[in-house]
């Protein structure tokens, strides 16, 4: 179709059943806009093919199906990993702050600690090391470092017990000294 015969039975058969072809690639694609770009892929694939078919327009329809399936296979894949994804924020993007607030809440509990107490719950539930690698990095005997994060997730619990209570939270815990208006150490980490 690449030549000038080619090209006149394409603008034939755009002419005759031009409005039939975007109709269905709308109603495949879920819109006009994507119906337009579908179709153009379609005929794209049609001129590209360069040689003559017995039928064109059923070329054309079945073109748009398979594009038009293709795309629904890519967006199935994806909504699979976005629900992946969602998976470990179910809440999405609405209480993204209320995670940050969460977390600083608890970056301020942590830094309320006793400097040993504080340390131990990093290395044991932040880097994630056994007792013998915490006692040996701290240089201490495992029943420390057992204590000191026995001791430490207690006063920890005590300070976010406010949290579990109905309306309760990081923002709330003024008790604690955890309230919004506390300023945070600086320097700390």
């Amino acid at each position: 179709m690449r030549d000038a015969q080619g090209s006149g039975e394409l603008e034939r058969l755009l002419a005759e059943r031009g409005s039939d072809l975007m109709r269905t690639a709308a109603l495949l694609a879920g819109s006009r806009q994507d119906g337009e770009d579908l179709l153009q892929a379609a005929l794209e694939r049609l001129l590209r093919r360069g040689r003559r078919l017995d039928n064109p327009a059923g070329y054309l329809r079945r073109t748009l199906y398979n594009l038009a399936a293709d795309g629904w296979r890519r967006q199935g894949a994806w909504r699979r990993k976005l629900a992946l994804i969602g998976a470990s924020d179910p809440a999405g993007e609405a209480d993204v702050m209320a995670a940050v607030d969460l977390r600083d809440a608890l970056m301020r509990v942590l830094r309320m600690l006793p400097p040993q107490q504080r340390t131990v719950i990093v290395l044991r539930y932040w880097e994630q090391l056994s007792e013998a690698e915490t006692a040996t990095m701290l240089g201490c005997s495992e029943g420390t470092v057992k204590s000191a994060a026995s001791r430490g997730l207690q006063r920890m619990r005590e300070l976010t017990r406010s949290w579990q209570e109905p309306g309760g939270g990081p923002e709330r815990d003024t008790k604690s000294g955890l309230g919004t208006g506390i300023k945070l150490a600086e320097g700390r980490s």
